[in-house]
């Protein structure tokens, strides 16, 4: 009875292992695939919520007003490009408000005649250098035939008109070669030539800058020359060096004498009234606009953003230079952040900026108010990124995203 309780290992497998380890297998993956449904269902959602930069406060104004003034902010360095020859526009690539580097292509012209000409110019260098090999070996031919002469003159062997025909000859052609030399440099010079005017098809930038004016389509026919009221273009767009801007202001001839060149000054562009730029005259222009009975100052801006783009109008007060007592504290300084970012903590004061995608809480000290936003003295630093109108269960490493710019 006990050998017929041992396990025949020679019989045939009739298929239940296998569907056990297949079953066993199946419930593993089935474990497997329900704890990541957990987990993926269980995980934080980030909070989407708005955000803004804190901004460096302006700097503190150096002394009183002694005269206020309007004026424009105008670009010292702006120019309309056009191409240097007539033609009609085959491409323009720019675009208002692009930025190009100085040498880019802005614009091309058809340029299919340019092309003939340079190919015509190319076949007649060939030619000329064509007609100096030919009168190189005659020349060279009339030089030996000139010293056989002369050696058989000297022979007495040859009559002396003979030698003087040879004679003849040989500075002919040397004459010609020289000609055919003047030729192909001609032909060299020509075939410059028609290069340059079909590179001038291409319109490119002369300084880097941003485009402000597109004034060219494809189809349309430019000229570097007035057409005088025709439909010809003069230009295919403006571009202007947005390092170059300053503010133009036009002071009273009887106030001039308040203005000095070097002098500090405080503009508030209308467009930002919060916003305090630091300033300093670049020169008192000398001459007077006897019509208006005023004299025009160029100033200078201290700071470059931008925001700040030719034509917005700009008020600046011109600053009379106080020296800081001794001992005197220095003006709070800090970021503005939108007054909205603010949120009452107990007794604290915290706004909550994002970092790496979560939300970090940070106890402030608040400054002045400068409309729509708060002076935060310590605890945010200019750039920060700050969480406006914070959601009120918004916690400290809290999982945020900002919202898109078209996000309700």
């Amino acid at each position: 009875m006990l050998k017929e309780l041992r396990i025949d290992r020679d019989a045939p497998d009739d298929g239940t292992a296998a569907r056990r380890r297949l079953w066993l297998g199946l419930g593993a993956a089935a474990l497997v695939v329900a704890g990541l449904a957990a987990w993926f269902l269980s995980r934080e959602k980030p909070v989407e919520v708005r955000v803004a930069a804190a901004r460096a406060m302006p700097a503190a104004s150096t002394g009183t007003s002694v005269l206020d003034a309007t004026g424009y902010v105008t670009a010292r360095r702006q120019a309309t490009v056009s191409a240097k020859i007539t033609g009609k526009v085959r491409e323009v690539r720019i675009e208002e408000g692009q930025r190009v580097k100085a040498g880019d292509v802005l614009a091309t012209l058809d340029d299919a005649e340019a092309r003939v000409e340079v190919e015509l110019r190319r076949a007649q260098l060939a030619e000329a250098r064509a007609r100096f090999a030919e009168a190189e070996a005659a020349s060279a031919n009339a030089d030996r035939e000139h010293d056989r002469q002369r050696d058989l003159a000297d022979r007495k062997l040859t009559s002396v008109s003979a030698l003087d025909a040879a004679r003849t000859q040989s500075e002919t052609l040397r004459a010609r070669l020289s000609s055919q030399a003047s030729a192909i440099r001609v032909a060299e010079e020509a075939l410059e030539a028609a290069r340059v005017q079909l590179d001038n098809t291409i319109v490119r930038a002369p300084f880097d800058g941003v485009v402000t004016v597109k004034a060219a389509q494809p189809g349309e026919m430019i000229s570097p020359i007035s057409a005088g009221g025709g439909s010809i273009r003069t230009g295919i767009g403006t571009i202007v060096d947005m390092d170059s801007l300053e503010i133009q202001v036009d002071v009273s001839e009887s106030y001039i004498n308040r203005v000095q060149p070097g002098q500090a000054v405080e503009a508030v562009l209308n467009a930002y009234p919060d916003w305090r730029i630091p300033a300093s005259v670049i020169a008192i222009v000398p001459t007077a606009d006897r019509s208006k009975a005023t004299v025009k100052v160029r100033i200078a801006l201290a700071e470059k953003d931008a925001r700040i783009v030719p034509e917005m109008g700009v008020r600046v007060a011109f600053l009379e230079s106080r020296e800081a007592a001794p001992g005197t504290p220095a003006p709070p300084r800090g970021a503005l952040v939108p007054a909205a970012a603010i949120r009452q903590d107990g007794d604290k004061d915290v706004v909550f900026l994002l970092r790496d995608g979560r939300a970090e809480r940070r106890a402030v000290s608040l400054g002045g108010t400068q409309g729509d936003s708060r002076q935060v003295q310590a605890g945010v630093t200019a750039g920060d990124t700050v969480i406006v109108d914070p959601p009120a269960g918004l916690a400290d490493g809290a999982a945020v995203r900002a919202k898109e710019s078209g996000d309700d």
